[in-house]
């Protein structure tokens, strides 16, 4: 039997600080405590069981194991039961406790509390139920700092500016697709005391041209003025060609039309990549973006390209491993509340110690399942 800590009982016991009860509490017959409902329905996405039918089969199977810190005082709930709870409970209330009471998580890691980190803003639509869900990731962390569901992709563009008044991202570094390079998500950014770097494409149009022709007026000489700063990648080889990155960043914007309205602005910046196969360069990309911050080019290839972390760390796994696109919940909050624990557990299956270094997912869901110390240590380690 897996050992439980007084600690870890008393985690759980605060944990219900956050929440509130949505149930119906002057009348009616509440059988199960709202604890014991979240917690069974959290550890049951730890090890891959994804719907409510399964949530409730997962607890009944494991009755001894759950007796050791939670009550159910008259079993296990039943699927019916689950799904209210998670139809009607705030998400942002379910994250809060769960990472502040019974997880223990710290956004900021000990001696990086004043270190700027790099947050992704990017939408993923669950296609089964059909909402779009926005999240702010934090990749190093593997955390998301907050999220908002909407019933479209096209609603992210207001949706944003609803999502950066929630978490703390002072100090940080926040990287988002073109959908997202809006005026008022660059102010709102900036009133959060962050610097932005924003892709731009065509639906900025006046900006996105001004970019353009400045750089490609840079590289036919009619314009004379230097990059402030210039990175050139090595070349890279693979699946039969050679690629080569480029960064040029360019400051003192004056002449940018309607720059006033991008609140902040001091760079933009060119992406470029080259590729080139059999001795042939077969395509050259240029992306560009604009950013509040002044840094060198180096410093925003890896803003850019960690930008990527929210599709191949979160999204992809989101739906390889809990194959989120099949789920067809769209009822009241529930599809934000269990997109919710599914980023939960895959955070704390990442911060599991392993013998091997290298272990998937999904193999450490099925550890979890079937070795309880190493459930107890998903639940309860620091």
């Amino acid at each position: 039997m897996a050992k439980i800590s007084i600690r870890d009982l008393a985690r759980v016991a605060d944990f219900l600080d956050e929440i509130n009860d949505p149930r119906r509490t002057g009348y009616g017959n509440i059988r199960h405590k709202l604890v014991d409902i979240i917690v069974i329905a959290f550890t049951a996405a730890l090890c891959g069981y994804e719907d409510y039918e399964e949530m409730e089969e997962f607890g009944r199977l494991k009755p001894d194991f759950f007796k050791t810190f939670l009550e159910v005082p008259n079993g296990v709930p039943d699927e019916s039961a689950f799904r209210r709870v998670q139809q009607c409970l705030n998400p942002y209330q379910l994250k809060e406790g769960l990472e502040n009471r019974l997880l223990d998580i710290k956004l900021r890691t000990k001696g990086e509390e004043d270190a700027a980190r790099l947050v992704n803003i990017d939408g993923k639509t669950i296609r089964g139920s059909g909402f779009h869900v926005v999240s702010a990731w934090v990749g190093e962390h593997g955390l998301t700092l907050g999220q908002l569901v909407t019933e479209e992709k096209s609603n992210e563009i207001t949706a944003v500016p609803k999502l950066l008044d929630t978490p703390d991202i002072k100090g940080d570094v926040v990287t988002a697709d073109a959908m997202s390079c809006q005026t008022e998500i660059a102010r709102k950014i900036r009133e959060k005391e962050a610097d932005y770097v924003l892709a731009v494409k065509e639906n900025q149009k006046t900006l996105y041209a001004n970019i353009k022709d400045y750089f490609e007026g840079m590289e036919s000489g009619e314009i004379r003025d230097l990059p402030e700063d210039i990175w050139q990648g090595e070349e890279e080889r693979g699946h039969g060609r050679k690629e080569r990155r480029e960064i040029r960043t360019v400051t003192g914007l004056e002449w940018l039309e309607n720059r006033a309205a991008w609140q902040d602005m001091k760079t933009i910046v060119q992406y470029r990549t080259f590729r080139t196969v059999k001795g042939k360069e077969t395509a050259q990309t240029d992306q560009y973006y604009i950013s509040s911050g002044d840094f060198g080019a180096e410093e925003f290839l890896d803003y850019i390209r960690g930008h990527r972390s929210i599709e191949n760390q979160l999204h992809w796994m989101l739906d390889i491993v809990f194959r989120e696109d099949e789920c067809r919940v769209r009822t009241g909050n529930a599809a934000l509340n269990l997109n919710i624990l599914r980023k939960l557990a895959l955070h704390r299956l990442r911060k599991m110690t392993m013998e091997k270094k290298r272990v998937s997912a999904k193999r450490r869901m099925m550890h979890a399942a079937l070795n309880e110390d190493f459930l107890c240590q998903a639940l309860f380690a620091e």
